[in-house]
């Protein structure tokens, strides 16, 4: 028996040593592909957290690094941003996972269809749209091809903290713009509320951009308002003798900054807990903005219109439905919606009567400030007003509209 069992043992022992060497030469194969890309490089302003590995197909697979809500189990992977190495002239496959977020309770896999968008850029400035190609398993597959040395790599045309710098830089001395600090990001950056036009205005907007940091459609509709709003022609001198904008263009810096998707630097979602006052430790960026609002209310200056942008799969207009009397409210989003459609691009519509996002920006400031309040997401993937995928330019086309959007939403007030 004994010389049975140190058989087994023996043959045991073989078979591990046998699949060792096995593993072994799969990994030296694996860590010996040749392969064109010579590295992803993403130690850059709003580059994404990732990790990648080249298969032994030839194929780089990318994953990203979900981001993480605070005392929730909601995770978030939507955004990449990232720098191809490679050889000039070469082909590269890649293909990018980990599309498996999870809200409230639920996997959310709305990241990555085929009808997600893609960009490219040698320089990080001038893109273009790639076509992207839906796996199994929520994996999307890219082709590239290396015109260069380098090529960036994006899920939209990025808008950047820098970007923003250089647009308050550009404005900071036109006589119409008023720019003021109202607090801090979690790691110390300065949140700003720019005013345009004149205080004394009959009406107030109040617009903010960047709750969510991988959505940057809103930065793009903020540029093309404020840079045409103060446009030194005749035009403009309508609109702001009959309203003025209060923007808080980037809310989640921080994020933007790192390149994350979704909450800010401690795992708080900006867009979300507005029923309640804001934790100032946890979410400095809603407290600065309550503090903010509650000033412009003991002025006589509340804001009359609110609007959050984001970007989503949708492209829809979420109109708030507190368990107030809103009678009056809708029937005002309902005009909104209406000059929208009359004057910009916008054609998705809005949310149904029985739509309620508790705790969300639209919903907390009508209920808890008694301003009328929305949030209009611009879809990520298509603008159906335009029949085309969206560039930074078309965004900024929609702030240029909105101009007379405001102007004849405050018209019967008048």
């Amino acid at each position: 028996m004994k010389k049975f069992i140190l058989t087994v043992n023996l043959l045991l022992a073989l078979l591990f040593v046998f699949q060792s060497h096995l593993f072994a030469a799969e990994q030296d194969r694996k860590l010996n592909l040749k392969t064109p890309l010579i590295y992803i490089n993403t130690h850059f302003e709003n580059g994404s957290p990732l990790y990648w590995q080249v298969e032994p197909d030839g194929k780089i697979l990318v994953s990203l690094i979900y981001d993480h809500e605070r005392g929730a189990l909601n995770r978030a992977a939507g955004h990449w941003f990232f720098q191809v190495l490679a050889e000039r002239g070469s082909d590269l496959t890649l293909v990018l996972q980990n599309f498996y977020n999870i809200w409230n309770g639920k996997t959310d896999l709305s990241d990555a269809t085929e009808k997600t968008t893609c960009y490219i850029s040698d320089d990080g400035r001038k893109w273009a749209n790639l076509p992207i190609k839906k796996l199994d398993g929520q994996k999307l597959e890219v082709k590239i091809h290396m015109n260069s040395d380098s090529l960036y790599v994006v899920r939209l045309e990025p808008y950047r903290v820098s970007d923003l710098d250089r647009l308050m830089a550009e404005i900071a001395d036109n006589p119409l713009v008023k720019i003021t600090r109202i607090g801090k990001t979690v790691e110390g950056r300065p949140l700003e509320i720019i005013r345009i036009g004149h205080a004394n205005a009959p009406f107030r907007v109040f617009l903010r951009g960047r709750a969510h940091a991988w959505e940057p459609g809103g930065n793009w509709v903020i540029r093309g308002l404020i840079r045409s709003l103060l446009a030194n022609d005749k035009k403009s001198k309508p609109y702001l003798d009959r309203y003025c904008i209060y923007i808080l263009p980037m809310a989640n810096k921080d994020r933007v900054f790192h390149g994350g998707t979704r909450f800010n630097m401690s795992g708080i979602d900006l867009n979300r807990k507005w029923d309640k006052p804001a934790d100032p430790v946890l979410s400095p960026e809603n407290a600065a903005l309550e503090n903010w609002l509650q000033e412009m209310i003991k002025l006589g200056l509340k804001p009359d219109l609110a609007i959050d942008f984001h970007n989503d799969g949708d492209g829809k207009l979420h109109i708030s439905r507190p368990n107030i009397n809103m009678e009056e409210y809708l029937t005002r989003m309902r005009r909104l919606e209406e000059l929208l459609r009359q004057h910009t691009w916008f054609r998705e519509g809005s949310t149904g009567s029985d739509f309620h996002n508790p705790g969300s920006f639209g919903e907390g400031l009508l209920e808890r400030f008694g301003i009328d309040a929305c949030i209009l997401e611009l879809n990520a993937n298509w603008i159906e007003g335009l029949s085309k995928v969206p560039f930074g330019k078309d965004w900024e086309l929609m702030g240029e509209q909105l101009l007379d959007v405001f102007y004849e939403y405050f018209e019967k007030d008048q």
